[in-house]
């Protein structure tokens, strides 16, 4: 791939997304973002059951303020864990997401772990407000999570500071 051009899986998820939108109601929430580049991603999942009575992601969408990979890898994500138990999409890696796209430039990687890590975010969401049990690498990958925002918050205070102004 030529640096900087985007394979025809990428257009194609960023020309017509998949599962893009909002869901009232939703089970569990992940937000996520990058303070750097801008991408912000907001993942909602709705949770159900399977033949064997086993929780699984029902139904996804998300909203993704962000360029082409941002949105390419939110729709990709959300094709990825749909169906999936919650173990399993919890599991669901950036080098996944990228090998359903077929390629992202190297510079657009943080793309597929902003998206992986919406997802985990959405399941630790519905897992803790409904006071179920969180495996060991779901709450890793969330205190991981939790530590990146407070860090890159802190380094970035006036920038967040001005954001929590413009959003009242």
């Amino acid at each position: 791939m030529v640096k900087g051009i985007y394979s025809k899986k990428v257009m194609a998820h960023f020309k017509k997304p998949h599962n893009y939108g909002k869901i009232k109601n939703a089970d569990g929430i992940g937000n996520v973002g990058n303070l750097v580049c801008g991408d912000v991603m907001r993942l909602y999942i709705k949770i159900g059951k399977n033949k064997n009575k086993q929780e699984i992601i029902k139904d996804i969408k998300f909203e993704t303020f962000g360029c082409v990979a941002a949105i390419a890898t939110s729709s990709a994500i959300t094709d990825l864990a749909k169906g999936k138990t919650l173990e399993e999409a919890a599991k669901i890696s950036k080098t996944q997401i990228v090998d359903s796209l077929g390629e992202l430039p190297p510079i657009k990687m943080h793309c597929s772990v902003l998206a992986s890590d919406a997802l985990v975010e959405a399941i630790y969401d519905y897992l803790s407000k409904n006071k179920k049990e969180i495996s060991q690498d779901l709450a890793v990958k969330h205190e991981r999570i939790a530590k990146e925002k407070e860090e890159t918050e802190k380094r970035y205070k006036d920038w967040t500071d001005m954001e929590k102004k413009m959003l009242g």
